[in-house]
């Protein structure tokens, strides 16, 4: 039975090793910090919670009904320093976690721009079914399914969908951010180490969600240069033509590069979803037939 128990670790133990547990090993700032308010909240729930498991074992061992020296007080009631303790530890935690929540949701906010000497890359992000396109409006050019960002620089994301609602993830490099179509967020990022980081969808949206990964490529300035100038010198440019036939449902879509892109095609696509909000608010609310009939009553009647 032992042997079988071990072996049973250990096979967990060697499942275990094969995961990369991304969201323990950050390679970003905004990464860093969200890594240290999960571990610093869990500690704090933990203080509780521990002792509360290892007493019950304790009281159940002690207070069994087979220990006869286990002293027995069938008048006792309460207990000023139990009290004390039962109410004051978790009030003091509840405050500490208001106080570090407090800090931390304005500190970490997806829409705060990072303080950086460097100037921000700016970066249009769009959901399609089942691929991610991402649009350079500062540098004329657009990739699929890769996104490069020069290492200590900023980026602000302006995150939409042209389909389903989605989530925009970079486990290495921060928290997730809706896509919603006809909106746009924001989410702000930085690299701290070169490296080639998963970034994927994080909300289910079709058949192809499982193939709608992109890869993430933090650089050197000068390599994240190279790169600009590798996706210039294709041929490929990005028109509102070509978008029709990128934004067809496709699996698997391969990395592709725009060497120009429209300058108002994101515009675009966030305006035909807002046209379409617009003219339903403008749509007059259904009347039920019994009404109807009674107002076209009255209207004969006058």
């Amino acid at each position: 039975m032992r042997t079988t128990k071990h072996c049973l670790l250990l096979f967990i133990a060697l499942l275990m090793s094969g995961c990369n547990w991304v969201i323990f090993n950050p390679k970003g700032q905004i990464a860093i910090e969200e890594r240290n308010l999960i571990i610093l909240a869990t500690v704090l729930m933990l203080l509780v919670v521990i002792p509360v498991i290892f007493m019950t074992f304790l009281f159940a061992y002690k207070y069994r009904a087979t220990n006869k020296k286990a002293q027995y007080s069938p008048r006792w009631a309460s207990s000023h320093k139990i009290e004390a303790v039962v109410w004051g530890v978790p009030l003091i935690i509840i405050i500490i976690l208001g106080w570090v929540t407090w800090v931390t949701t304005h500190k970490l906010d997806p829409y705060r721009p990072i303080e950086s000497d460097n100037p921000p890359l700016n970066v249009q992000v769009v959901a399609m079914d089942w691929k991610w396109l991402f649009i350079y409006p500062d540098l004329g050019i657009a990739t699929v399914n890769e996104l490069a960002m020069p290492v200590h620089t900023p980026v602000s994301f302006t995150v939409t969908s042209d389909a389903a609602m989605n989530s925009f993830f970079i486990p290495a490099l921060g928290g997730q951010i809706y896509a919603m179509a006809g909106m746009q967020t924001k989410l702000h990022l930085i690299a701290n180490q070169p490296g080639q980081y998963r970034g994927f969808s994080a909300n289910y949206s079709g058949q192809g969600f499982s193939d709608m990964h992109f890869s993430t490529l933090a650089t050197t300035p000068a390599e994240f240069e190279a790169w600009v100038n590798k996706v210039k010198g294709t041929s490929g440019a990005l028109d509102q033509s070509a978008y029709k036939a990128l934004a067809i449902p496709t699996h698997g879509y391969d990395i592709t590069y725009y060497s120009s892109v429209d300058q108002q095609l994101f515009k675009t696509i966030v305006d035909k979803y807002e046209g379409m909000n617009k003219a339903k608010k403008t749509i007059p609310e259904p009347v039920a037939a019994e009404d109807a009939d009674d107002r076209n009553t009255m209207t004969k009647e006058r």
